[in-house]
C-alpha cells in the first residue's frame, strides 16, 4: 500500500476524531482520572514538602551563615562578638538550646530554654502579648507554655537550675515579660525565649552552641567565612542554605511516611484505568464499525486500519495526559486555600514541575497504546461487508466470556490473598508481624479486586438496578426509563460508573483508615495520660497516705483516685500489677475489653494487657500465676486489653489480691482532673496541686506532679497530610463525574431517535430532562455503592495490618456526606445533556439515521 493511502486511513481517523470528539470523551477522562492521579501525588508531595520545611525549618531565611564550635564544643561568650567584627558580617546572634524544671520544691514540670533576640531579621519569634525581656531573669514563653502553665505577661516562674557544687539545686524566679509565637519552629514543648547574654547567665553555661550570621550581602558570605574562622579558632563555619536543606529533608523524612497514604493507591488506579479505557476504546470502535468497514471496502487493510486506530488511541491519550496534568497542578494551587478554610495551614506548592509533567503526559499516551491495542485489533478484523449494516451499540463487546473470566479470575485471586492475609493477622501484643509485606499484599489484593469489578462491571449493573428500581419507579414514567436506558446497555453503565467507583473507593476507604488510626491515636494519648495529673513519688521519696484526701479537699479539683503498684514475676519476667479500677479510667473512647469484659474484675481474678495476654496465651477464663517477694497467686483472667494497660500497668488486681502479693499499704500513684474546662481551669488546678504539694512538710520526700496539658500532641502533622490526600481524592471524584457529563452527551446524541420517539408518544420535554438527569445520578450511586462495596473490607484488612490494636472506625456520617454529594453532582453533570435531550423535536423519530 502506498505512502499516500496509508495517510489517508490515519488521516480519516484522524478527521473522525476531531469531527466527534465526543464519542472519546468517556476513555479520555478515564485517561484523564489516571495522570491527574498520578501528577496529584507529585503535587501532593510538593505541597507537604513546602509546608512541612516551612512549619518546622528553624533557621530563619536571613541566615547567611551558621557557626558552630568543633566536634560540638560550645562557642565562648566573646565569640558573637568577634564574629561581628569580621568585616561583611551586619549581624550575629547567638543560640542557646537548654531547659529547666519548673515549679517549687515540691511539684516538677519543665520548661525548654532557648536565645532568640525577639526582633529583627535573624528573630525565630515573633512577641504577640507583653514585651520581651530585656534584663536579667525575664523570660518571654510561647502560647503552648502560657496556656499549659496559666501564664501572662507579669507572671512569675520559679526554675530549679544546678549550683555551682552541682549537687544541689538553686530555686531562681523569673518574670515573664511576654508570650510570643515561634515564626519557624514546630514543636509543641512549652518554651521561654531570651536575649543570648541573659539565658547564658541565667544558666550559668560557658557558651553558646551555635551563632547564625547575616552578612551585608549573600555575595559577602564567602569572604566573611574565611573571616569567621581566622576570628574564631576552630569554628565550623556552613552556609544558611546547607543549615537549611539538612533541616528540609529531616523534616520531609520524618513526614514521609505519611505521603505513602496517597501512593498506596497509583497502582491500582492507573491499572484501573488502562482497563476502563479498554473498555471505552471497544464501545467507540463498535459505533464506528461502519466507517472502519468502508475503509476496509476499498482497500485498507487490517494491520493498516489498527496502526492508525491505535495512533487515534495515542493522541486522546496524550491529549488527557495534558489535561489531567493541567488538571491536577490547578486544583493544588486551590488545595491550600481550601485546607485554610477549614482550619489547617497548608504552603502552596511550588512552580509547575515541567519534568514530572513531561514523563506524566508521555506516560498517558504509552497507557492509551496499551489500552486500545486489543480493541484496535478487533476492530481492524471488521468485514467489508458491515458497511451495509447497521451500526451496533457495542454492548456486545463489552461483555463475552473472555472478559467473565478474566474477572472471575481476577476475583479469585483478591479473595485468596485477602483471605491468607486475615488468616495471617496478628494477635494483639505480637510485635513480630511484618506489616509491609501484609500491606503490600493487601493492595496487590485491592488491584485484583478492582480489576475483577471493572471486568465483571456489565453482570453487576442490573442487580443493582434491581435494588433500586424499586423507589425509583415509584416516581412516575421518568424513573422507569431512566432505570430501563441504564440497564439496556449495562457495559455502558459500568464503564462510566467504574469510573466513579474508582474515587469514591479511595475517598471512602482513606477517611476510613484515617477515622481507625484517629481513634488508636486519641486511645493511646488517652492510656499515657488519663487524667490531667498524675503524682508519684521521686528518687527516694514516697506519697503520704493522707495527700490523696487533701488533693480531693480542694474545689479546683476532680476525681482524685490513689492506687497501688507493684512488681511480679510471671513466667520467668518482671512485669507491673496495679490494683487500679479500670472502670474509672476516662477515656476518649472508651476503655474495653478484647475479651471477657472490665466489669467481671473481683476477687482472684485478673485484666491482662494485650503484650502479656498474647505471650503467655491467655483470653478471658484462663488462669495464670503472679509471684511477688515469694508469694505465688493463681488468678483467673477476668478481660484482656486490646493493647497496653493505663500507667504502664500490664496486670490490674483488686486492692486485696494485691496486698496478698505484697504491696504496702501506701498509695504508689495518685490522678486528678481540674474541676472546670478550659485553660483558666486547668491553670486553677495547677496551682491547687503546686500549694498542697508546697504545704506543711508531710515528710514523703519529693513529690513529682505531672500535668497532661504538657505532653506535646502527635497527629497534627497527621491531619494536616491527611488533609492534603483527601482533597485531592475528592477532586479526583469530581473528575470522575465529569466522565458522567461526556458520557450523557454521547447518549443524547446517539439516542435522539429514542428521545423523538419518546415526545412523539406523548412524554414532555420535562419528563425526557429528568429521565436523563435520573441516569446520570444512578452512575453516581451505581459508582458510590460498588465503590464503598469494595472500600470498606479492604479498609478493615488495612487497619488490622497496620494496627492491630486500633479499632475499625466507620465515619458512617463522612460516607454518607460523601455519597449524597456524590449523587447529586452527577445529577448536575447531566443538567446540559438533559437540555438538550428534552428540546429533541418528535420528528426525530421518522428520521434516517446518520
Amino acid at each position: 500500500m502506498t505512502g499516500p493511502w496509508r495517510a489517508t486511513v490515519l488521516g480519516s481517523q484522524l478527521a473522525e476524531l476531531l469531527r466527534r470528539p465526543g464519542r472519546f470523551a468517556a476513555t479520555g477522562v478515564s485517561l484523564l482520572i489516571a495522570a491527574f492521579v498520578v501528577f496529584g501525588a507529585v503535587m501532593t508531595q510538593q505541597i507537604v514538602t513546602a509546608t512541612v520545611v516551612d512549619r518546622f525549618r528553624g533557621t530563619p531565611d536571613a541566615v547567611s551563615l551558621v557557626v558552630t564550635g568543633k566536634d560540638a564544643a560550645d562557642i565562648g561568650r566573646a565569640g558573637p562578638d568577634a564574629i561581628r567584627s569580621a568585616p561583611g558580617v551586619a549581624e550575629a546572634v547567638g543560640r542557646v538550646d537548654g531547659g529547666a524544671p519548673v515549679g517549687g520544691s515540691a511539684a516538677e514540670r519543665y520548661l525548654a530554654l532557648a536565645a532568640d533576640p525577639g526582633s529583627g531579621a535573624l528573630a525565630r519569634v515573633r512577641p504577640v502579648e507583653g514585651s520581651y525581656p530585656s534584663g536579667p531573669r525575664q523570660l518571654a514563653v510561647d502560647t503552648h507554655a502560657a496556656e499549659a502553665y496559666g501564664l501572662t505577661p507579669g507572671s512569675t516562674l520559679t526554675l530549679l537550675l544546678p549550683a555551682s557544687d552541682g549537687e544541689s539545686t538553686l530555686h531562681v524566679p523569673v518574670e515573664v515579660t511576654g508570650i510570643v509565637r515561634s515564626a519557624a519552629t514546630g514543636t509543641a514543648e512549652p518554651t521561654g525565649y531570651a536575649p543570648g547574654p541573659d539565658l547564658l547567665r541565667l544558666l550559668g553555661i560557658p557558651g553558646y552552641s551555635r551563632v547564625d550570621v547575616r552578612t551585608d550581602t549573600p555575595a559577602a558570605a564567602t569572604e566573611a567565612a574565611e573571616r569567621i574562622r581566622q576570628a574564631v579558632p576552630g569554628a565550623v563555619v556552613r552556609s544558611g542554605d546547607e543549615v537549611r536543606d539538612e533541616e528540609a529533608r529531616a523534616a520531609v523524612a520524618e513526614a514521609g511516611d505519611t505521603l505513602e497514604l496517597a501512593g498506596v493507591f497509583l497502582a491500582v488506579a492507573v491499572g484501573a484505568a488502562v482497563l476502563v479505557a479498554t473498555s471505552t476504546f471497544r464501545i467507540v470502535f463498535a459505533r464506528r464499525v461502519r466507517q472502519l468497514a468502508l475503509l476496509r471496502a476499498v482497500g485498507a487493510t487490517s494491520r493498516r486500519l489498527a496502526a492508525a486506530l491505535v495512533a487515534e488511541g495515542a493522541v486522546v491519550g496524550l491529549v488527557a495526559g495534558a489535561a489531567g496534568v493541567l488538571a491536577a497542578w490547578g486544583c493544588a494551587r486551590l488545595v491550600p486555600p481550601v485546607a485554610r478554610h477549614l482550619g489547617h495551614d497548608l504552603s502552596a506548592p511550588a512552580a509547575l514541575p515541567l519534568p514530572q509533567a513531561a514523563l506524566t503526559v508521555l506516560g498517558t499516551g504509552l497507557l492509551a497504546v496499551l489500552a486500545v491495542l486489543a480493541p484496535s485489533l478487533t476492530a481492524s478484523r471488521v468485514s467489508p461487508l458491515q458497511a451495509l449494516r447497521t451500526a451496533t451499540s457495542g454492548e456486545s463487546t463489552v461483555s463475552g466470556t473472555g472478559r467473565t473470566v478474566l474477572g472471575v479470575l481476577c476475583a479469585a485471586g483478591a479473595v485468596l490473598l485477602a483471605w491468607q492475609q486475615y488468616a495471617g493477622l496478628p494477635e494483639p501484643g505480637d510485635t513480630a508481624y511484618d506489616r509491609f509485606a501484609a500491606l503490600t499484599l493487601v493492595v496487590v489484593s485491592g488491584g485484583l479486586a478492582f480489576l475483577a469489578l471493572i471486568a465483571l462491571g456489565p453482570l453487576l449493573v442490573r442487580p443493582v438496578l434491581s435494588a433500586l428500581a424499586v423507589p425509583l419507579r415509584r416516581t412516575g414514567a421518568a424513573g422507569r426509563l431512566a432505570v430501563a436506558g441504564v440497564g439496556g446497555a449495562p457495559g455502558r453503565a459500568a464503564s462510566v460508573s467504574v469510573v466513579v467507583a474508582l474515587g469514591v473507593c479511595l475517598v471512602g476507604s482513606t477517611l476510613t483508615c484515617l477515622a481507625s488510626l484517629d481513634t488508636y491515636e486519641r486511645y493511646k494519648r488517652t492510656l499515657e495520660a488519663p487524667a490531667d495529673f498524675r503524682l508519684y513519688a521521686g528518687e527516694g521519696g514516697t506519697l503520704d497516705r493522707t495527700l490523696a484526701a487533701d488533693l480531693a479537699a480542694r474545689p479546683e479539683l476532680a476525681d482524685v483516685r490513689a492506687f497501688r503498684t507493684a512488681e511480679v514475676a510471671e513466667d520467668g519476667r518482671t512485669a507491673t500489677v496495679s490494683d487500679l479500677d479500670l472502670t474509672t479510667v476516662r477515656s476518649g473512647t472508651g476503655l474495653t475489653a478484647r475479651t471477657g469484659a472490665l466489669g467481671e474484675l473481683g476477687p482472684a481474678r485478673v485484666v491482662v494487657d494485650a503484650e502479656h495476654a498474647h505471650r503467655l496465651g491467655v483470653e478471658a477464663g484462663d488462669r495464670v500465676t503472679l509471684t511477688s517477694e515469694g508469694r505465688s497467686v493463681r488468678l483467673t483472667v477476668a478481660a484482656t486489653l486490646p493493647g497496653a494497660g493505663p500507667y504502664g500497668g500490664n496486670f490490674f488486681v483488686t486492692p486485696a489480691d494485691l496486698t496478698r502479693l505484697g504491696a504496702g499499704p501506701v498509695p504508689t500513684l495518685i490522678t486528678a482532673d481540674a474541676a472546670t474546662d478550659g485553660a483558666e481551669g486547668r491553670a486553677r488546678a495547677h496551682r491547687a496541686v503546686t500549694e498542697t504539694l508546697t504545704g506543711p512538710e508531710r515528710g514523703d520526700g519529693r513529690v513529682v506532679a505531672e500535668d497532661a496539658a504538657t505532653r506535646p500532641g502527635s497527629d497534627d502533622d497527621l491531619r494536616t497530610t491527611a488533609t492534603t490526600v483527601v482533597l485531592l481524592l475528592c477532586l479526583t471524584v469530581l473528575v470522575a463525574v465529569a466522565g458522567v457529563a461526556t458520557t450523557a452527551s454521547l447518549t443524547v446524541v446517539e439516542r435522539r431517535r429514542e428521545f423523538g420517539l419518546l415526545r412523539a408518544l406523548g412524554l414532555g420535554g420535562a419528563a425526557v430532562h429528568r429521565m436523563v438527569t435520573l441516569e446520570c445520578a444512578l452512575h453516581g450511586v451505581l459508582g458510590g455503592i460498588l465503590g464503598l462495596a469494595l472500600g470498606l473490607p479492604y479498609s478493615w484488612l488495612v487497619v488490622r495490618a497496620a494496627e492491630t490494636s486500633a479499632p475499625f472506625t466507620v465515619p458512617a456520617g463522612q460516607l454518607a456526606t460523601v455519597l449524597a454529594a456524590l449523587v447529586l453532582v452527577t445529577a448536575a453533570a447531566g443538567t446540559l445533556p438533559a437540555l438538550r435531550a428534552s428540546r429533541t423535536p418528535p420528528t426525530v423519530a421518522v428520521a434516517q439515521g446518520d
